[in-house]
């Protein structure tokens, strides 16, 4: 299978499994990722997921095999079209989950290779531990395949637009001291730790209320391109009733002696 879910309590890791093509998708793979997260969003104990690539490398985006057959078949493509088909069960980039917008938090393990739709892969996720020899880079460039699952609308969200501008440009290879300076990755491990920094991370989330988490988290993406004003706004409304289902009940246990001094062991 190319694409496994392993289960450990409330964390899942989702791993992709084509180590023979450094992960690379194929239209299989893409519909086995959008599977295997959507199954995630539904159970309702699955609170945190982990993407990560087996074999040592994260991704190295889309099976370029795949993508020359299409000059003489673009059906597939055109079946991705934007909007989606009516009718179709679940948004699908060629990527996979890309145009999914989960409620959960997914954490991406990198290593190796994150390049074109791995890229883009990773930028889906909403933090990037990555290990000291993975790199990023928009590799499609040399050959004229554009960036289409978000890579140029969540990278220059995540690292601003002349940093965005220069990587896309250029293609350029991206080591993982630099994706940590310029804000493409939130932790740098060393080699061979990345699964098992992210699934630790994971169950650190995972601990908390999880309604404030993905409010809180929803309130992020909410609020890109909105006026501060609005933003705040929405944020009040968002996160309101969720003070009510967790947050007047938490702080009880805080009045009550729990979690003095910022001891987040005491939950």
């Amino acid at each position: 299978m190319a694409v496994r879910v392993e289960r450990a309590g409330r964390v899942w890791t989702v791993v992709l499994a084509r180590p023979e093509a450094r992960n690379a998708v194929d239209p299989a793979t893409a519909h086995a990722l959008v599977e295997a997260f959507a199954a995630f969003e539904r159970d309702a104990e699955a609170a945190v997921a982990v993407l990560w690539g087996e074999g040592g490398n994260f991704c190295a985006g889309f099976d370029l095999k795949h993508a020359a057959a299409l000059a003489h078949d673009p059906r597939p493509l055109e079946a991705l079209a934007w909007p989606q088909e009516q009718g179709a069960p679940l948004p699908r980039g060629p990527m996979g989950p890309t145009r999914m917008r989960l409620d959960k938090p997914v954490i991406a393990a990198v290593a190796g290779a994150a390049v074109a739709g791995g890229l883009e892969l990773a930028l889906w996720c909403d933090v990037r531990v990555v290990e000291r020899n993975a790199y990023f880079g928009v590799y499609c460039r040399r050959w004229g395949v554009p960036l289409v699952d978000g890579g140029t609308v969540r990278l220059p969200r995540l690292v601003g637009i002349g940093r965005a501008l220069d990587l896309i440009l250029t293609g350029r290879k991206v080591t993982a001291e630099e994706a940590l300076r310029i804000g493409l990755a939130e932790y740098v491990v060393d080699d061979g730790r990345a699964r098992e920094h992210a699934e630790a991370l994971a169950r650190e989330i995972a601990r908390f209320p999880q309604g404030c988490v993905r409010a809180d988290r929803r309130s992020v993406y909410a609020q890109q391109g909105l006026p501060l004003g609005e933003a705040m706004r929405d944020e009040w409304r968002n996160g309101l009733p969720v003070f009510f289902a967790e947050g007047a009940g938490g702080a009880a246990r805080f009045a009550a002696g729990q979690g003095r001094h910022g001891d987040f062991g005491d939950l």
